[in-house]
């Protein structure tokens, strides 16, 4: 898409944003022409990218949530990015753990978005883009805690965009399937130890059994989609899911 400049003079901000899925929409949103924020627990990466696309990075660990609460959130396009896997049957997942897991993919981007729309409804305009999955729209076994998290997403994007319709603010979700991050090249060794697999077996036959195209996507595809969405081609699209699985949901 060559929109070099039509996000010129907004103010972008990116959870997760110094490796995977949120590094590639730094980047991307920063080829637009946005001033990026990149948010994530990794300082030093966080540091790098920000001085590469000429935005600024904050170190934080968006568990913690009244941290969040004292954050600078003066943006006009938010992407809620951050989040971690845990895989175990439901009568043995630890409880601290699906705690944790929503309150940084659930409740950290209900406080984002708390403290960004106040300034997106000043200026009239703002774009909210939820990095869900799949997992937003399906189920899997023994990932209790993920899904629970991303279809909770998906409801709160759909309220944000009902709320944020007439002061000009936008809120969806893009939806794909396995991307090729550290989180998941992460299951993938898990994965491979507990099936006695090869890697390439895994990704083959435990990850893409449920796609049609067989291969993980690669994060700059998915930054595409949330290019698009921030862009001036997509105003009237808002409360969508933008699903990118490569048919899985075709099923």
């Amino acid at each position: 898409m060559g929109d070099e400049g039509t996000l010129a003079g907004r103010r972008a901000l990116v959870t997760g944003g110094a490796s995977g899925i949120g590094r590639a929409c730094v980047e991307r949103l920063a080829r637009a022409g946005a001033a990026v924020v990149v948010v994530d627990r990794d300082a030093g990466p966080a540091q790098a990218l920000a001085e590469a696309v000429g935005g600024t990075a904050v170190a934080l660990d968006l568990t913690d949530l009244d941290a969040i609460d004292r954050l600078d959130l003066d943006v006009d396009i938010l992407v809620n990015n951050a989040g971690l896997q845990h895989v175990a049957p439901l009568h043995e997942f630890p409880v601290d753990r699906f705690s944790l897991i929503l309150r940084l993919m659930l409740e950290s981007p209900f406080r984002l978005v708390r403290g960004a729309l106040p300034h997106m409804y000043g200026r009239g305009w703002g774009r909210v883009v939820n990095v869900s999955s799949v997992h937003g729209l399906r189920a899997s076994p023994y990932k209790s805690a993920y899904v629970t998290a991303k279809h909770g997403l998906e409801g709160l994007s759909k309220v944000i965009a009902l709320e944020g319709a007439p002061h000009g603010v936008t809120s969806n979700c893009v939806n794909p399937a396995y991307v090729r991050t550290p989180l998941v090249e992460g299951q993938i060794a898990d994965q491979a130890r507990t099936h006695g697999l090869s890697e390439d077996d895994v990704v083959e036959q435990v990850m893409l059994a449920p796609a049609a195209i067989k291969r993980l996507i690669e994060p700059e595809e998915v930054a595409e989609a949330v290019a698009y969405l921030c862009s001036p081609a997509a105003a009237s699209v808002t409360g969508s899911s933008f699903v990118m699985d490569g048919g899985w949901s075709a099923h």
